[in-house]
């Protein structure tokens, strides 16, 4: 059953007092959602897909599988997102598509806008909790935030947010987490940039081949169980 609340979230949203006035629109990827429906039109969905959403990371890993063990795989990811984001669209891009494994990174972005580790812990509750709840059998594999060139000052905010993930998951049946962070760091611990982009921060090749072993490896365990 759904919880009282959630038809306000747009609206809490908005008024959030941590976020202050500055507080990003809450519609404001409407025109990407938008296009994943009328693609949904021209090509209904198949029932039961892998479904991976999220921010750029996952919108720009054009080289996932098209099907894994069977199941079809659904890229939904929009760049820029946040949990907040995904917790207002959750109803269009996730829901209809009732997933047997969902793939999701986010809390990069949310970091990079200010937000405290805590506070995107407590949205990642809210997004696990109604995924539990709502999409009956689905496991979720959750991927770790990863260290780039470009936001090394949010190093600290990542490894705390990344600790509270590893305390999170254990509490919620049928999510497992994926560290998909310390494959793309140094001997010295910081991010390797020969796995990113010109830009410091989106992955390139070779950082999504760091990520597809364990990510794919998390996917078929999940669609064992």
């Amino acid at each position: 059953m759904r919880s009282w609340f959630l038809p306000f979230l747009p609206l809490l949203m908005l008024l959030d007092p941590l976020h202050g006035v500055d507080s990003p629109r809450p519609d404001r990827f409407e025109p990407e959602i938008l296009k994943f429906e009328a693609i949904d039109r021209r090509s209904p969905p198949p029932p039961r897909p892998i479904l991976c959403v999220g921010s750029s990371s996952i919108r720009l890993w054009t080289g996932l599988p098209k099907e894994i063990q069977g199941r079809p795989v659904l890229n939904r990811g929009f760049g820029g997102s946040t949990f907040k984001d995904l917790l207002f669209y959750f109803d269009r891009v996730v829901l209809p598509y009732g997933p047997s494994v969902m793939v999701v990174y986010e809390g990069d972005n949310d970091l990079a806008e200010g937000r405290s580790p805590a506070e995107v812990s407590r949205d990642i509750a809210l997004f696990l909790d109604r995924a539990l709840t709502e999409l009956r059998g689905t496991r979720v594999v959750l991927l770790t935030v990863k260290s780039s060139p470009a936001r090394k000052h949010l190093m600290e905010a990542q490894r705390e947010f990344n600790l509270r993930l590893q305390r999170l998951v254990p509490t919620r049946s049928g999510v497992v987490l994926v560290d998909v962070a310390s494959p793309l760091l140094d001997a010295q611990g910081l991010p390797d940039p020969k796995f990113f982009a010109a830009d410091g921060l989106h992955l390139n090749a070779a950082g999504y081949e760091a990520w597809s072993k364990p990510v794919l490896k998390a996917i078929e365990l999940s669609l064992k169980r």
